[in-house]
């Protein structure tokens, strides 16, 4: 443990043991070096409303199961911990605060004041670890069904499907389902109606077209004004974080491929440099460009996919299949590196499964000079189409602050004029060595959202085509014995290496005791995975933390007053998967 003083990296810590004192914290080391500090539930929302100020956003706010860890050295005693990682933009700087929960009195104050996107992730603690905020106007389960019993996260819970009574359906259990599913106005504090009318409720969804996913809104309207809406995200749980627990270290990386589904190896890369941290691993240069190269490739393809299905929900047909060709050569060319296409799973903790193949370079380049031609024709086809303008322009539009209050990154931070990138504020895995420009906007409407993500492709572009001009040479993967596995090939010259191989395939490497997190800059926004080693084979904790879950917590605020089709442009423009929201 390291005390309050070795902690103190800027004036805002200074000042918050200044405000406070330093007996009021405990000061916990973490692999990632972010400052890490407990304090008593009694002083929570004192602390969390001085640092506001200077921590704008909400980063992640989230539970950990602590009664069967062992190696927590110097924390205070624990059954549950919450987590609230704070994020300051404008001091490019983090903090955690933790406070420490009895199993006996699982109860916080609802910080909804303070951070208005603490509202779903408080929610989700309450639904997953059984953790009660006192205050909350809508403590209700939001991943799992109302009809669940239990907590699913909490170390007592089955894991498995083996583990619980055989699932029956007859026609009892059909409608208790059913008549949970029944929208109550009256729960989410909305009325029939005014002084001057009914009120309608309209259930959007949950269906797969129009909405981007199983995905439903409840709209209520007067007329056709949406008065007010309620998200319901929770038709697509499959426990990611849950199954964490169980996968050794590397056997978890094709979990990771299917949460935000449309960002490939995106999703490997998050997971891995937080396991890299925790390790101690230090990656080949080659294997940070192969990484960065296919990174961006699926930045591009995820890309592709949003500016089809955008402009096709708002109208416009044809351009989505021009789009979709384009996606179909990029997937040739990571099958023909990795051997998969939307899931490869290729990213190693230390490095990439394999080495580049012979004639790499000549696709990708024959790509580079291919799309931007065609990004230009989709410009005049599709962003230039005045029926596309009037239906996005000034259409969902939300201010700077209120993104960072609701959680906002990524392109839709930056359609409101913030410059935030991961890759270039805390440039990860190489892309401090590139050369790359980061589109902003002004207006944080649809069409700034949309407008920005198609400069983001050609910035990627460009950034690919130097990692294929600038390829260094030598290994793709780490020495470090946490490594998973080592090159097959060596596996026939000595016998080391062979057992080496063999026990980390079959049992996983043991990661050192500790806690990690890494941002990225994903497809969607900011991407991290919290990861907690109880210094085992699997993982302990498994947090991860996806730009699409607050992203969608802001659709009452932004369509409150609009009309119907206004909400599809809006979800059109967002640019989420359900796989990233409800993991």
């Amino acid at each position: 443990m390291q005390t309050a003083e070795t902690l103190v990296h800027s004036q805002v810590e200074e000042n918050l043991y200044r405000q406070f004192g330093e007996d009021l914290f405990v000061a916990q080391y973490c692999a990632d070096k972010i400052p890490t500090v407990w304090v008593s539930r009694k002083r929570l929302i004192e602390v969390l409303e001085f640092l506001k100020p200077s921590f704008s956003m909400l980063y992640d706010l989230f539970a950990i199961d602590e009664r069967t860890r062992v190696h927590r050295d110097g924390q205070p005693n624990s059954d549950f911990t919450m987590v609230y990682q704070l994020l300051s933009m404008e001091c490019n700087q983090d903090l955690r605060i933790k406070v420490a929960l009895a199993e006996s009195d699982l109860s916080l104050p609802t910080i909804i004041a303070i951070w208005p996107n603490a509202n779903w992730y408080e929610r989700e603690a309450w639904d997953m670890f059984g953790v009660d905020f006192t205050g909350h106007p809508n403590l209700f389960r939001i991943l799992l069904p109302p009809t669940w019993e239990g907590h699913a996260l909490r170390k007592d819970h089955p894991a498995r499907a083996t583990e619980m009574a055989p699932f029956e359906m007859g026609p009892e259990r059909v409608a208790k389902e059913q008549e949970a599913l029944r929208f109550r106005p009256e729960d989410w504090g909305m009325k029939a109606e005014s002084e001057d009318s009914e009120f309608m409720f309209l259930n959007l969804g949950p269906n797969h077209p129009s909405v981007h996913g199983v995905f439903r809104i409840a709209l209520q309207l007067d007329g056709e004004v949406i008065m007010d809406s309620v998200p319901d995200i929770g038709y697509h749980h499959r426990g990611a974080e849950k199954m964490a627990e169980r996968q050794t270290w590397h056997t978890f990386i094709p979990y990771s491929d299917r949460i935000d589904y449309l960002g490939g190896v995106m999703n490997n890369l998050a997971y891995i440099q937080s396991v890299e941290t925790l390790a101690g691993i230090e990656v080949p240069e080659r294997a940070k460009v192969i990484r960065i190269m296919l990174a961006e490739l699926f930045r591009i393809s995820s890309h592709l996919v949003f500016y089809g299905t955008f402009v096709q929900d708002v109208g416009q047909m044809s351009p989505v299949f021009y789009m979709f060709v384009d996606r179909e050569k990029l997937f040739g060319i990571v099958e023909a590196i990795t051997g998969g296409r939307m899931h490869p799973a290729w990213f190693r903790i230390g490095g990439v499964a394999q080495d580049l193949p012979n004639g790499w370079d000549r696709m990708i380049r024959e790509f580079l000079d291919y799309l931007p031609a065609r990004l230009d024709h989709y410009d005049k086809m599709a962003m230039q189409n005045k029926m596309l303008k009037e239906r996005t322009v000034g259409i969902g539009v939300y201010t700077q602050q209120e993104a960072l209050d609701w959680g906002v990154t990524g392109p839709g931070l930056r359609a409101t004029g913030s410059d935030w990138d991961v890759r270039k504020k805390r440039p990860y895995g190489g892309y401090d060595q590139f050369d790359f420009e980061v589109p902003t906007a002004e207006n944080g409407d649809c069409y700034d959202r949309a407008v920005l993500r198609i400069e983001e492709m050609r910035q990627s572009l460009k950034i690919i085509r130097q990692c294929v001009d600038n390829m260094p040479s030598g290994p793709y993967k780490s020495e470090h014995s946490a490594t998973t596995p080592p090159p097959k090939e060596r596996t026939m010259e000595d016998i080391e290496t062979l057992i080496h191989h063999f026990l980390n395939v079959s049992w996983g490497p043991v990661i050192p005791e500790g806690e990690a997190s890494v941002m990225i800059e994903a497809t969607k926004g900011i991407n991290s995975y919290h990861l907690i080693s109880d210094r085992s084979t699997n993982s302990y904790r498994t947090r991860i933390r996806t730009p699409s879950f607050p992203h969608l917590q802001q659709i009452p605020l932004i369509s409150k007053g609009l009309m119907i089709p206004d909400l599809i442009a809006i979800i059109a423009s967002i640019d989420f998967v359900m796989a990233d929201v409800d993991r």
